[in-house]
């Protein structure tokens, strides 16, 4: 079985409301060191059975269509053989 590990952020120049909010609390704990911070998403899927370069293809179809805004978003993905915790 093959694993699709799929992280999705905001571009560098969408503007990030829930990362300045993150940002602010983290300085309002203590944490002076941030400069920015972004806030994205984090898919793990599990494939049936199949080659990894069919996984891929299938995988860049999913975030294209469902997972992610291609207007507002980036994203990267590995597809990997089960073998540990996702």
């Amino acid at each position: 079985m093959l694993i699709a590990k799929i992280y999705v952020k905001l571009k560098r120049d969408v503007s990030d409301p829930q990362g300045f909010a993150v940002k602010g609390a983290l300085e309002s704990l203590g944490f002076k060191g941030a400069d920015r911070v972004h806030v994205g998403k984090y898919f793990v899927i599990e494939l049936a059975d199949m080659s990894r370069d069919a996984a891929e293809v299938m995988v860049r179809q999913m975030c294209d269509k469902l997972l992610t805004n291609p207007v507002i978003e980036d994203y990267t993905f590995t597809v990997e053989q089960n073998g540990g915790e996702a």
